[in-house]
């Protein structure tokens, strides 16, 4: 079975605009006569690859620790789009409820678009742009699903992986209160 990796690297990604740079520090190395190597980091929740939670947005919002882990594992379709798309440009890509949806290609949402995926039922949206939402409008396609529950998986890396059906593991951390965690996303074939 064949894993793609489709996390982008923590430390080498830029950041979205405002967010913390993350950083690594080596708190003990053997090459130092240390008896062990240690490091410690900071990053922001919104990390190169990551999910958003509802609370991002949605104050009282469901917390990434909230969040059932089977929405992060399970059947996913890959599909290049781009541009930013519309409520009648998801009516026309035939999303099915429960479905995992990553775009690749460049792809935003705008507000019709997220309600358009909120009303099919998915189970999570996923882009390989910092964001699902273009610079104008943030705030509207985040609210549009978040608030439906529907988790953002952002950031990640699809350059080598053609449109299709694969299964996708993308497991946040065990952040209690957070509004998003970094993942390590992976998917195979189904």
């Amino acid at each position: 079975m064949k894993l793609y990796d489709i996390s982008r690297e923590l430390f080498s990604t830029p950041v979205y605009p405002g967010d913390p740079i993350p950083k690594a520090e080596k708190i003990s190395q053997i090459l130092l006569g240390d008896s062990c190597n240690l490091s410690g980091f900071y990053t922001g929740s919104h990390g190169a690859t990551h999910i958003d939670a509802p609370l991002h947005f949605m104050e009282g919002g469901a917390a990434i620790d909230e969040i059932p882990l089977e929405t992060f594992l399970g059947d996913c379709r890959v599909m290049t789009v781009s541009g930013i798309l519309t409520g009648r440009d998801i009516d026309r890509l035939h999303v099915w409820p429960g479905e995992r949806i990553l775009f690749r290609g460049g792809a935003f949402l705008s507000k019709s678009a997220a309600f358009a995926l909120g009303e099919a039922g998915v189970c999570l949206v996923g882009t390989d742009q910092p964001s699902i939402a273009p610079e104008d409008d943030e705030e509207g396609p985040h609210i549009e699903l978040l608030s439906r529950g529907i988790p953002l998986l952002e950031g990640l890396y699809l350059d080598e992986v053609n449109d299709g059906r694969y299964t996708l593991c993308a497991m946040p951390l065990k952040l209690h209160g957070l509004e998003a965690s970094p993942v390590r996303a992976v998917l195979w074939r189904v």
